[in-house]
């Protein structure tokens, strides 16, 4: 035994010696091999990522020659936990990771090799070497396919959400959207205007509702399939076609118009009362949808290269008003917040209770220029509410509003972290008003990435 665990101490330093020679190497080893590999580079290509997958990737190896797994492991078990459900919830696929950790073993073991040692040598420190990267996968895996699973429950827990709300409301609304945007381009070819009408139907609030919220509440749904095809028709053959008035266009307007209030009635037939997910004091999206929500998002904006922008709000001073008039007052005050702030944004949009007084926002297809008319329009709409906290008593409340705009971190936490920190600056320069966060989001503190660890 103790001939055996002088063996591997003697290994695990001449890995460690190896390691810590060659890491940065073999950090550009790995990102020489993944900046090409298409799927790998989508989640390496931002440079917050790339810059802080270098220096926690070199971390990481260190780390792991300098930890002897015959001791106590508990702590770099959790750490390789933590990395696992980090690459779950930006959605890397497990099978890249693996990919890297085949990469690191080959690219140690040809070092290992190069040492000249005897046969039975280069085995055991090659075999431990394996060893100890196929200790870290394990938790890692573990951690990823556990946070995978549990995601895919929200996601679908979300989607039944979605469902069951008020179906025959949101059928009509949007039925009287699709009807809006297509008696505006009526008007306008009726009209005195001459121009072709620019409106596209897709970025019209029902193509965005089309793009966004039906995307997730009849997900792989066929008839949804076809109001997409019907949406794209429109914007590529009717509309420029229509420009020169010929009744025969127009005619195909209608008709296609028609066809999607009839899949439109069809596919809101499948909806059926299920699970609740609101926030029952404000009718605002509890917490749990966050993930599956703004997951989706992120990699819809990603890869459509559209905008995307969240709001962070904070009610000012709400625990003087709930020291003052009672937890009742509170309550009125967050009720009042909440219903303004779900009439002051889009259908597509999403409002979530994210803690005690403060609320998130997520705008679809939104720019930081239109984020910050959008979140200043919020703030003075706040500030004009007086809300009654007893029969004889309203006050006067105000918030604090950070804003974040999308820009191709793949972390929707980013985005948050990035919000978060514009809403403190808000807070710190004295309340009521609106923090834009730094253009590329330099200033927030940015999260975990592949074989990534910040402890």
């Amino acid at each position: 035994m103790a001939s055996s665990d002088q063996t591997i101490s003697a290994a695990l330093e001449r890995l460690a010696a190896i390691v810590s020679e060659n890491v940065d190497q073999l950090v550009d080893a790995f990102y020489s091999t993944f900046l090409v590999h298409e799927e790998a580079s989508a989640y390496l290509s931002h440079s917050v990522v790339n810059q802080r997958l270098r220096y926690s990737l070199r971390q990481w190896l260190l780390d792991l020659v300098g930890k002897d797994m015959r001791s106590d492991t508990s702590g770099f078990e959790q750490r390789q936990i933590k990395i696992g459900e980090v690459h779950a919830r930006l959605r890397v696929p497990n099978d890249i990771v693996m990919e890297g950790m085949t990469l690191l073993k080959t690219e140690i073991a040809r070092r290992v090799s190069a040492l000249g040692l005897d046969a039975a040598t280069t085995a055991e420190t090659i075999i431990l070497l394996g060893e100890s990267i196929d200790f870290a996968m394990r938790y890692m895996t573990e951690a990823y396919v556990s946070d995978t699973r549990s995601r895919a429950q929200t996601d679908e827990a979300f989607r039944l959400f979605s469902l069951g709300q008020d179906i025959n409301l949101e059928r009509e609304t949007q039925r009287a959207a699709l009807m809006e945007w297509s008696q505006s381009v009526l008007f306008s070819l009726l009209g005195e205007k001459s121009e072709k009408p620019g409106n596209m139907l897709s970025s019209s609030p029902f193509g965005l509702w089309v793009r966004h919220r039906a995307a997730v509440l009849f997900q792989g749904s066929t008839i949804l399939g076809g109001i997409e095809d019907l949406i794209r028709q429109i914007d590529q053959q009717t509309i420029p076609a229509i420009s020169d008035r010929g009744p025969a266009a127009i005619s195909d307007l209608q008709r296609r118009v028609d066809e999607i209030k009839y899949l439109l009635n069809d596919l809101f037939q499948t909806a059926a009362n299920l699970e609740n997910g609101r926030d029952p004091l404000t009718r605002t999206l509890n917490r749990r949808f966050l993930p599956s929500i703004l997951g989706r998002e992120i990699s819809l904006a990603k890869s459509a290269g559209s905008p995307f922008a969240l709001l962070m709000v904070d009610v000012d001073h709400f625990k003087t008003i709930n020291d003052t008039y009672g937890h009742s007052a509170g309550d009125a005050v967050l009720g009042c917040v909440a219903e303004h702030l779900l009439g002051a944004v889009g259908s597509s949009d999403y409002v979530f209770r994210y803690g005690g007084e403060e609320f998130l926002i997520a705008l679809v297809e939104t720019d930081r220029t239109e984020a910050h008319i959008i979140a200043e329009r919020i703030r003075q709409g706040i500030a004009a509410q007086r809300p009654v906290v007893s029969e004889t008593r309203r006050v006067d409340i105000t918030a604090s509003i950070g804003v974040a705009s999308f820009e191709g971190h793949p972390d929707y936490q980013y985005m948050i972290n990035a919000a978060d920190k514009a809403l403190y600056r808000a807070k710190q320069e004295g309340r009521n008003r609106v923090c834009m966060a730094p253009d590329g989001s330099s200033g927030a503190a940015a999260p975990e990435a592949l074989v990534n660890n910040y402890g």
